[in-house]
């Protein structure tokens, strides 16, 4: 249960960037670019990393080190699960706009 759960937490920080147009849900921008939608995708990796060392740490009682390896694959699992949130900014939302 708990795995399902971080992979849940992970999918809602992978796609919270790409959803509206405040920075952090705090700073309202007329239109976010790309490049601070990439800064925030960054600084959400990095808080799901450590809600995984405290799981990890909660669980096993250690965190176990890793390799650079280990954070590559998981950067890239982090920008997989966001696709959907790119597919909604990026092909959604201007078909929506185009059909009105």
């Amino acid at each position: 249960m708990s795995i399902w759960l971080m992979l849940g937490l992970f999918f809602i920080l992978a796609n919270l960037p790409w959803i509206g147009d405040r920075v952090f849900f705090v700073y309202a921008l007329e239109r976010k670019s790309n490049w601070i939608r990439l800064f925030e995708l960054i600084v959400y990796f990095f808080i799901s990393l450590g809600i995984g060392m405290a799981f990890e740490t909660r669980f096993s009682g250690d965190i176990y080190t890793q390799g650079w390896e280990f954070f590559v694959t998981v950067f890239s699992l982090f920008l997989v699960l966001s696709v959907p949130g790119v597919v909604y900014r990026y092909q959604w939302l201007p078909m929506q706009h185009r059909f009105k």
